[in-house]
C-alpha cells in the first residue's frame, strides 16, 4: 500500500511539472506572438499614415505641376493597391509579406518619381504646403523604416523562441509557426552609381 502511494505521488509529481513546464512555454509562446500581432499594427498604421499624406501631396502638385498628370495617376493607382493589400497577422508568411512589400514598393517609387519630377517647378517647391508635405511624408517612411525593423525585432524573439529544444515539440502540437522577416527592397544591395 505505502509502495504504490509513494508511486502515485511520483506520477502525481511528475505530470504537475510536465504540466507547469508545458503551460509556461506555451504562455511565452502565446505572449511573443501577440507581440508579433501588436508589431505589425504598428506596421500598417505607418504604412496608412503614407497612404494618407498622398492625396495631399497630388492635390497640392496637381494645382503646380499640369504636365505630370501620368505621374501623378501612377501614385494614385499605385497609393489604392497599396491600401487594398492588408495581412491579417494570425496570416502573415513569406509569400504574403512579399506581396505586401511589392506593393508598398511600388507606391514609394512612384513617391520618388513624383519629388523628383517636382524638382522642374520652382514655385512648387518653394510652396508652404508642399514643404510641410514633403516632411511629413520623410518623416513617415523614417517611421515605417523604424517599425519595421522593430518588427523583424520581435519576430526574431518569436521565431526563436518557437525553434528552441524543447519548446519545439509544444510549438508543432499548438501550430505555431515561424514568422517572415522584412527584407531589403531588390537592387538595394547595389550602390547607386554616381557620375558627374
Amino acid at each position: 500500500m505505502k509502495k504504490s502511494l509513494i508511486t502515485i505521488l511520483g506520477i502525481g509529481l511528475v505530470a504537475l511539472i510536465l504540466f507547469s513546464w508545458y503551460k509556461g512555454t506555451y504562455n511565452s509562446m502565446v505572449q511573443a506572438d501577440e507581440q508579433v500581432s501588436s508589431q505589425w499594427g504598428n506596421v500598417e498604421n505607418q504604412y496608412q499614415r503614407r497612404s494618407d499624406l498622398v492625396p495631399n501631396l497630388v492635390a497640392t502638385v496637381k494645382g503646380y505641376a499640369q504636365h505630370e498628370q501620368t505621374t501623378l495617376e501612377n501614385v494614385i493607382n499605385a497609393r489604392a493597391k497599396a491600401t487594398q493589400m492588408t495581412i491579417d497577422p494570425t496570416n502573415l508568411n513569406e509569400e504574403n509579406l512579399a506581396q505586401f512589400q511589392q506593393v508598398q514598393g511600388e507606391l514609394s517609387s512612384a513617391l520618388n518619381r513624383l519629388l523628383v519630377s517636382v524638382e522642374a517647378y520652382p514655385d512648387l517647391k518653394a510652396n508652404q504646403n508642399f514643404l510641410e508635405l514633403q516632411t511629413q511624408l520623410e518623416g513617415t517612411e523614417n517611421r515605417i523604416a523604424t517599425e519595421r525593423t522593430r518588427f523583424n525585432e520581435v519576430a526574431q524573439l518569436y521565431n526563436t523562441l518557437i525553434r528552441r529544444f524543447p519548446g519545439n515539440i509544444i510549438a508543432s502540437i499548438s501550430n505555431f509557426t515561424q514568422k517572415p522577416y522584412f527584407k531589403a527592397q531588390a537592387g538595394t544591395e547595389k550602390a547607386p552609381e554616381v557620375k558627374f
